[in-house]
């Protein structure tokens, strides 16, 4: 069981670059607007969340009472969507600000979400959740191979760890970073750096030490005249990886 009380508020750590807890730190305030520039990333995780429900649920079964850790968490987008489930959620992420927004807005929707400010690597070892998810935060740190190993590690017996992140393609620099930050102005510029984007097989090489057998793997597409995103086949931009321990 985790002992919330050694969740500390920690600035920083060896995976977190600083220039990205600045980064989020600054557009965390937005995350929850529908009308701002983040509605697409509302847009985004909508998709996102139905997806991984397909996925545990076909493991798991019914979310209720599974233990659930977000890590990098942000403005709790992924922490709501399944506490609403029945999940006990716990996110963690590397910037103040974000926690407290999600903080805010897990009050103003009446859920029981334990956000602390606090990284991966500070957790005791022998914490162990039914469910880690890493979305969308592997390609912003150095050590990727270490904090996916740490995330397996943190993953209770028979659990499922999802891994997701963006695909070191050209096709992954066209569309993440060309169309969305340059062209479409989804994102700001600079928010994504291709060199830090990681191949699904680099995850998998990451994790061939650890209890972990990869069941599904799929990826996102979005959509720009409808401006939706749905799920697909391909995981050459946006992918998500599903490991299950065998331990």
């Amino acid at each position: 069981m985790l002992d919330r009380s050694q969740l500390q508020h920690l600035p920083q750590g060896q995976f977190v670059r600083a220039q990205e807890i600045a980064r989020f730190d600054a557009l965390a305030k937005e995350w929850w607007d529908d009308n701002g520039k983040f509605g697409h990333v509302l847009a985004f995780n909508r998709c996102r969340a139905e997806i991984i429900t397909e996925q545990l649920t076909a493991k798991l079964g019914l979310l209720e009472g599974k233990t659930l850790l977000d890590i990098g968490c942000g403005g709790g987008l992924l922490c709501e969507a399944f506490a609403r489930q029945g999940a006990i959620v716990t996110g963690i992420d590397a910037s103040e600000m974000s926690i407290k927004v999600a903080q805010a807005h897990a009050r103003q929707s009446g859920l029981d979400i334990d956000y602390r400010h606090c990284l991966a690597e500070h957790l005791n070892s022998n914490f162990e959740f039914d469910i880690v998810l890493n979305t969308e935060v592997i390609e912003h740190v150095d050590d990727q191979a270490g904090l996916a190993q740490l995330c397996a590690d943190l993953v209770a017996d028979n659990g499922v760890l999802v891994m997701a992140t963006l695909n070191r393609t050209v096709l992954s620099y066209l569309v993440a970073i060309i169309g969305a930050e340059y062209v479409m102005g989804l994102l700001p510029k600079g928010t994504h750096d291709w060199r830090y984007f990681v191949k699904p097989q680099e995850i998998r090489d990451y994790l061939k030490d650890k209890p972990m057998r990869e069941y599904h793997a799929c990826g996102m597409q979005f959509n720009p005249l409808s401006k939706r995103w749905r799920g697909t086949n391909s995981t050459a931009v946006n992918y998500l990886q599903f490991f299950e321990h065998t331990g």
